[in-house]
């Protein structure tokens, strides 16, 4: 891959595109390019037609979509279903008529069955009913997962998907009303610390198991997909290790240094019981995550005491 290769990064301002794009630019390609969601509406085909025409990419990393917890899926199914639909099919459309030599899509671990055997294979794809808390954003991954296959299939183009499992770090999202679990924990417990070390509830029994991968280490196996050649069109993207939400819970407390009680709410929803990707066919392609949780969390805590500005002090 040549470092002046045109690449569009679709979502660059986001938590995963912004590190994509840093991870770039430390790798020396120049040639980077993004538009916010104010310059272009992903969600509009003849906007993105027209960027595609004007732009002409050589490359596009599709790091675009609407994201939330169960909270947010829960709340607003169907957007979270058509916008990520219009979003993603629009990209890969454009890419095709564009004749766009690499494109790269990023999904989720929600696209695997609920109850699937662990940890989670690429094999295992649409082979039992989804988790119903988040089924809609999973719908619309799986269609991009399989759109991108079918290229692959028809036209010969190498078009890959990439899985990551939960990931978090700089930039992300710390909304307690639409994040996901790990930087809503990290502000319920800042913000629990700053109100005299009160008790912090959190969701369901603790019990159900999660990996996390810190968002540089995902950004290093985009750089690394796009400068490899793959076998094939999915790979899961993860550490290959989990924990209890409990562990999880307690190991946040103890870097931002609440020293109150946690209480567990468990009239709310665990979601899925456990969610751990197999990663040995992207560690057999080459590839392996370097950041441990401690030392992501640690580091992700540090973003956002830095940028704590942003952030409204919550009164529990």
């Amino acid at each position: 891959m040549n470092k002046n290769t045109k690449i569009y990064i679709a979502g660059h301002r986001g938590m995963v595109g912004s590190a994509i794009w840093r991870a770039l630019e430390t790798k020396g390609y120049s040639n980077l390019i993004g538009q916010s969601s104010k310059e272009l509406d992903l969600r509009n085909q003849n906007s993105v037609e027209n960027f595609f025409k004007n732009e002409k990419p050589d490359v596009v990393i599709d790091a675009a979509a609407r994201v939330g917890g169960i909270l947010a899926n829960n709340t607003y199914p169907y957007q979270f279903l058509m916008e990520n639909m219009q979003i993603q099919n629009n990209l890969i459309n454009s890419s095709l008529k564009a004749d766009v030599e690499k494109f790269i899509f990023l999904g989720s671990s929600c696209i695997y069955p609920k109850m699937a055997p662990q940890p989670l294979k690429e094999d295992y794809l649409l082979t039992g009913p989804l988790e119903p808390t988040n089924e809609w954003y999973a719908v619309a991954k799986i269609t991009g997962v399989k759109a991108c296959e079918a290229i692959r299939k028809q036209f010969g183009k190498d078009y890959i998907s990439l899985m990551p499992t939960n990931l978090y770090g700089p930039y992300d999202n710390f909304d307690l009303k639409t994040s996901h679990v790990l930087p809503a924990m990290i502000r319920k417990f800042h913000d629990a610390k700053l109100n005299g070390n009160i008790p912090v509830e959190l969701w369901g029994s603790g019990a159900p198991m999660r990996e996390f991968l810190y968002v540089e280490d995902l950004a290093e196996a985009v750089v690394f997909a796009l400068e490899n050649e793959f076998q094939d069109n999915l790979y899961n993207v993860g550490t290959g290790t989990d924990l209890t939400i409990k562990e999880l819970a307690e190991l946040i407390q103890k870097t931002v240094g609440h020293n109150g009680e946690i209480l567990w709410d468990s009239t709310k929803p665990d979601g899925t019981p456990r969610k751990l990707m197999d990663v040995s066919k992207m560690e057999k392609a080459g590839w392996k995550a370097k950041v441990g949780l401690e030392e992501g969390i640690k580091s992700t805590y540090e973003w956002f005491l830095e940028n704590q500005e942003n952030f409204k002090e919550v009164k529990i």
